[in-house]
């Protein structure tokens, strides 16, 4: 409740976010983006990126999505620093060109990725890259459990996993993960295509529309 948040001390708000990075700078947020609510729209969350943005602490990743999720509007593709790196690492940002920030990657893979996948897009990368970071033994399973394994562990090793690796140190603490292909070139592979029920598997509501976006002709590698 607006109210609510607006009597709350800091100090209680600090206190049921502090798990999060910049709490307290985030409680300061949460208070000044409370207030403008309050006095600017009701007490309601605005439906437009422009207000969206204009809120403390609010950015056009999370202003993207709190337009999908409270207003159930797509306006463009939320790029946090998981999506940012994933889209370089696979030659999404076009013509072999690097962005350096989300938003410049956001431009990038807006202006190919088809309008109707771009809700998808956001859960989905997170999702693997999360599991690239902390998860890599379990994403390997999912790899060579989908149905294009060899596909899948290109894919992997493009994002920077080391799957020889990951593999052995399974094997030390008894795990066998089987049916690692002979013939996957891990340092350069010349494309990478995101199979479907892999992707499916880290982000169930993904559709299939994201898994086919590799034959881009502008595109170095996908």
């Amino acid at each position: 409740d607006i109210d609510v948040i607006l009597a709350s001390p800091d100090e209680i708000l600090s206190g049921l976010i502090k798990k999060v990075a910049f709490y307290n700078v985030k409680t300061k947020h949460i208070k000044q983006a409370t207030q403008i609510l309050h006095d600017e729209h009701g007490g309601k969350v605005p439906a437009t990126l422009e207000d969206l943005c204009a809120l403390p602490g609010v950015g056009p990743k999370m202003a993207l999505i709190a337009l999908s999720v409270i207003h159930g509007i797509v306006a463009g593709i939320a790029v946090d620093t998981h999506v940012h790196r994933i889209c370089n690492q696979l030659g999404w940002t076009g013509h072999g060109a690097k962005t350096s920030t989300p938003e410049q990657t956001r431009r990038a893979i807006e202006s190919w990725m088809p309008r109707e996948i771009w809700h998808e897009v956001n859960v989905l990368l997170v999702g693997l890259g999360q599991e690239v970071q902390t998860e890599k033994r379990k994403l390997l399973a999912k790899a060579l459990g989908c149905t294009r394994p060899h596909d899948a562990i290109e894919l992997l090793g493009t994002l920077g996993v080391d799957v020889r690796r990951v593999t052995a140190a399974a094997a030390k603490d008894g795990i066998v993960l089987e049916g690692i292909p002979d013939d996957v070139d891990f340092a350069s592979p010349e494309k990478v295509e995101v199979v479907h029920d892999f992707g499916a598997s880290l982000a169930p509501h993904a559709n299939n529309h994201i898994m086919d976006l590799a034959d881009r002709p502008h595109l170095g590698r996908v």
